[in-house]
């Protein structure tokens, strides 16, 4: 498994603007797919975005289609989410995770987990 932390979370407007960061140790990071996924408030765990360690395509769902980005940079060792746009319904944990040569975004497969960093969005 990977150790991985998260940064970058925070108050923001919304329409406003934040970028996480997530860095891996302890493992070749290339092979893993990251995700990224969201928990708020009395609701269930939730995906967000992904990038496939073998092609870098990535997934969204849709409430992150054309505001959201997901990126990776295997020499870092480290995957971001741009997150543009934001309204009150994005507030959540935003957790990072990972897991080897899988190529879907189910949650029960993500081995690795970071300890996630909370974003509010105010109206």
């Amino acid at each position: 498994q990977v150790q991985l932390v998260e940064s970058g979370g925070g108050l923001v407007q919304a329409g406003g603007s934040l970028r996480l960061s997530c860095a891996a140790s302890g493992r070749t990071f290339s092979g893993y797919t990251m995700g990224w996924f969201r928990r708020a408030p009395g609701k269930e765990r939730e995906f967000v975005a992904a990038i496939l360690w073998s092609t870098s395509s990535t997934y969204y769902a849709d409430s992150a289609k054309g505001r959201f980005t997901i990126s990776r940079d295997n020499a870092e060792n480290t995957v971001t989410l741009q997150m543009n746009s934001l309204r009150p319904e994005d507030t959540a944990v935003y957790y990072c995770a990972a897991v080897p040569y899988y190529t879907g975004t189910d949650s029960r497969y993500f081995e690795s987990w970071g300890q996630g960093t909370q974003v509010t969005v105010s109206s």
